[in-house]
């Protein structure tokens, strides 16, 4: 039985783009090719330029989203998403407020609980069991929300304490940036559902790697079931929730089975579910804006992200789609 939709949305399109084009080499000018690929893809109609927060090779997010937003006018930016583990939430929300200033209202804020095991180990950063990191990103939730309200916040939680603080600049956007959350499991897509605005669906990522024991939990069929879980938990709110989705396989392609036939033993799921999960996008121009639809129509799923190898092919799915 699949979940109640929640109301259709109009299509927005984003780019994951955690580094410029080209990489770090040449100083400088990898900021200048930063900025040009900002204008860029506001140009090509994406609503929205996401960085992630890892640290390895990749620009830290919060200057790459101001980066971003100075050298363009209409672009969303926003962090897919900032790790609660890195940072206290009195300096994310402190840090979103400021960006939401600076921008004119254009930031999204991405939260998540950390789930990659190499930044943890190389770091030096210790790795909780899931629901611990999930338990705390809730109580961060509370305390951002809290600062970008009017007033002092006080709270008394198991991770954080905060006293009489009041949360300044206050944010452009009322109550705050639309606040992204998501997951693949039960209880981050619970706290999604309760909390967020943007509810992002993942394949699981309990093993802190992406591989192909991710793949069974990002079929069609997992995802009726995660829709069920944020429904659940977000009751009458669950309509007005946009639900968006990270593609890691996006490709126009006019042999769309072949290359399902290809990529159907690294995800660990069959040729068919390659081709039916909703983090996948391939075949020609045609095809894939039929899938989306068919994806809005089944899911809800309106808001697609795609990284950065695929933005320019996807330039003609973008101009049929956005905002229909």
């Amino acid at each position: 039985m699949s979940a109640p939709l929640p109301r259709r949305k109009p299509f927005r399109f984003g780019l994951q783009a955690s580094n410029p084009p080209g990489g770090f080499d040449g100083g400088a000018a990898a900021g200048e090719r930063w900025r040009a690929l900002a204008r860029r893809v506001e140009s090509m109609g994406y609503s929205t330029l996401t960085v992630a927060d890892h640290l390895d090779e990749q620009w830290a997010p919060i200057p790459a989203m101001v980066s971003a937003a100075e050298a363009t006018t209409t672009l969303r930016i926003g962090a897919l998403v900032l790790c609660n583990d890195y940072r206290h939430p009195v300096v994310v929300a402190k840090e979103a407020a400021s960006i939401d200033v600076l921008s004119g209202g254009r930031l999204e804020l991405g939260l998540g609980a950390g789930w990659m095991t190499t930044d943890y180990e190389q770091a030096g950063i210790e790795l909780d069991r899931p629901g611990v990191r999930v338990d705390r990103l809730a109580e961060a939730v509370t305390v951002v929300k809290g600062l970008f309200a009017d007033g002092p916040l006080t709270f008394h939680g198991d991770h954080y304490r905060i006293d009489g603080l009041d949360g300044h600049p206050k944010p452009v956007q009322h109550p705050g940036p639309p606040l992204l959350l998501g997951g693949g499991a039960r209880r981050m897509l619970s706290l999604a559902g309760r909390e967020a605005d943007i509810v992002a669906l993942n394949p699981s990522l309990h093993a802190g790697v992406i591989d192909a024991n991710a793949g069974p939990s990002a079929t069609a069929e997992a995802t009726d079931e995660k829709l069920r879980w944020i429904a659940e938990a977000a009751g009458p709110r669950y309509a007005d929730i946009e639900l968006q989705t990270r593609v890691h396989l996006a490709t126009v392609t006019d042999d769309r089975m072949a290359l399902a036939e290809a990529m159907a033993p690294v995800l660990g799921v069959s040729p068919q579910d390659a081709l039916d999960t909703p983090h996948a996008l391939a075949g020609t121009v045609e095809e894939i804006v039929e899938q989306c639809i068919e994806r809005r129509e089944r899911f809800g799923l309106s808001y697609i992200t795609i990284g950065l190898e695929a933005y320019e092919a996807f330039e003609p799915v973008v101009a049929r789609l956005a905002g229909t």
